[in-house]
């Protein structure tokens, strides 16, 4: 069997299991089993695979066709232009995040930034990375989350803060600026999600209560004093919840409420000033 073949033998498998993006996952397991980049495949598309390659790359394309997400198989995601590194502790970074970070980042020079429930640190870094003058401090209850994104800060060579914390609890000082992509997911929501979500990511990482507001309200309710006077609050939101969220931040003394849309056009990021 050649290269060529397996690949598309992979592809076929990928598709009978009904994976969406079937073409592009069996090219990139392909890529990562056998560490080889597209140049170098069409240069010798039709070289001989050996039985051990295609037994393990069978073994990986079998994988994912009983739908392990791609990123935890290669165990690696791009964000903001950054590699990640991800397991299930952790929830893969999305490109809809981009809007949330790329806001942040705006913002964020010179200044002292929060990032909490960071989870792979995505945020944290990217804003550490690309704001170089802001000071950054990442949390989150999973140990194990923490353990990951501070792999993610040494691999992208970036100085964070990073704290194990259930919400505030062992926060300290003041803040200029607070970022989050908070649990969201509705309890109802939870019941309707795609396998490579319901079975693989963290449920801790997705579910904010029945009405998907939990971690908002314990976010917002111990936020008093911690976030400086004209400081900023960012959130990630779900796309029904923009006017909801902008209520908890006016009753929690945020002004000027902005709602900014991701590239689909759906509300994605809710973010106000602190008085």
């Amino acid at each position: 069997m050649t290269i060529k073949e397996l690949l598309f033998t992979g592809a076929d498998t990928l598709c009978k299991a009904g994976i969406a993006d079937y073409r592009q996952d069996a090219w990139y397991l392909l890529s990562y089993y056998m560490n080889i980049e597209r140049n170098e495949y069409y240069k010798d598309p039709g070289r001989i695979v050996t039985d051990d390659e295609i037994r393990g790359y069978n073994e990986l394309i079998d994988i994912r066709a009983a739908r392990k997400p791609l990123q935890y198989i290669i165990r690696e995601q791009e964000f903001m232009g950054l590699r990640f590194k991800v397991d299930e502790n952790v929830l893969i970074p999305r490109q809809d995040t981009e809007i949330l970070a790329e806001l942040a980042i705006k913002y964020a020079d010179g200044k002292r930034v929060l990032d909490m429930c960071t989870g792979s640190g995505c945020i944290a870094v990217s804003i550490a990375g690309y704001s170089k003058a802001a000071s950054v401090t990442a949390s989150d209850i999973s140990c194990k989350a923490i353990d990951i994104a501070v792999k993610n800060a040494e691999y992208n060579g970036v100085n964070v803060e990073f704290v194990v914390s259930d919400m505030w609890d062992n926060i300290k000082g003041q803040y200029d600026m607070l970022v989050s992509n908070p649990p969201y997911i509705t309890s109802d929501e939870m019941k309707e999600l795609m396998p490579e979500v319901a079975l693989y990511e963290p449920h801790l990482a997705l579910c904010g209560g029945e009405d998907g507001l939990d971690y908002y309200r314990r976010i917002l309710s111990g936020i008093k004093g911690r976030i400086t006077k004209g400081g900023m609050a960012f959130f990630e939101i779900g796309c029904s919840q923009a006017e909801q969220v902008g209520v908890l931040l006016k009753e929690h003394g945020f002004t000027d409420i902005r709602i900014e849309k991701d590239l689909a056009g759906l509300d994605r990021v809710v973010w106000g000033l602190a008085e």
